[in-house]
């Protein structure tokens, strides 16, 4: 995908004269083939490459340019009608994912064997990893990455972070249990087996902080094996005391 990649710098990094570059319609067949290389899970947006989050930024910058080349189309689904600059993925018998009516995902959006969708949502540039469950009415926002056997209960949204290129997604890892209604936004982290409980608020600058010490442990990031629940620490204001929102 190195070539693929270039090219695809190339044509961004040319602005609004893509024709220097490629002409229109290869143009538009390049990043369609990027875009479908999403789709199928052969590229993906971000990685956990040790303790780091690595960002393959060509592949945001593919969507992004999507979204430019396309024009607005009608898409019909049984007797529903839509109108958007994307199709809806298809062929989920044969990928041995399983979508439950009310459930959709965008062309671009990898859902891998063994993934259940409730009546929910995925975005482009998501990746879905094995045996995940997205339950109903969850969401799952452009270019997040979710891991294996992770179960987003209903109600969970999972930010999407698409500009720009270079920032890190949301990154929720293996064998994580997201209780209902939680939010996790902003690029926010979740280590490979923490558990969250129902209505949990996690974003990029949260602080994350051990009960039994008090002592903050991270902002925006869940331990690994954490057991995590909305809670508040008091602080002092000129106008008084409020709570600050902390895990």
């Amino acid at each position: 995908m190195s070539d693929l990649g270039a090219t695809i710098r190339s044509l961004w990094d040319a602005g609004d004269d893509l024709e220097s570059v490629l002409p229109h319609a290869q143009a538009h067949d390049t990043v369609r083939s990027a875009i479908g290389a999403l789709d199928r899970g052969e590229v993906r947006v971000a990685e956990v490459v040790g303790e780091e989050i690595v960002v393959h930024e060509w592949t945001k910058q593919a969507v992004l340019l999507w979204f430019r080349l396309q024009k607005m189309q009608v898409i019909e689904a049984g007797p529903f009608e839509y109108a958007d600059k994307l199709p809806l993925k298809r062929g989920y018998l044969a990928a041995r994912v399983r979508v439950v009516p009310g459930a959709s995902a965008r062309f671009g959006a990898y859902l891998a064997p063994g993934v259940v969708m409730m009546p929910s949502y995925v975005n482009i540039g998501a990746y879905v990893d094995e045996e995940t469950m997205v339950d109903t009415w969850a969401t799952v926002g452009s270019c997040a990455q979710i891991g294996k056997r992770v179960h987003l209960s209903g109600g969970v949204g999972i930010g999407g972070v698409l500009e720009p290129p270079q920032a890190a997604p949301v990154v929720v890892e293996d064998d994580v249990f997201v209780g209902s209604r939680c939010m996790i936004v902003e690029g926010a982290r979740i280590r490979r087996g923490a558990k969250l409980g129902a209505g949990v608020m996690l974003t990029s600058s949260t602080p994350v902080v051990e009960a039994e010490t008090g002592r903050e442990v991270g902002r925006g990031v869940v331990p690994e094996r954490a057991i995590v629940v909305q809670a508040a620490r008091a602080r002092e204001f000129a106008g008084g005391s409020s709570g600050c929102r902390a895990l």
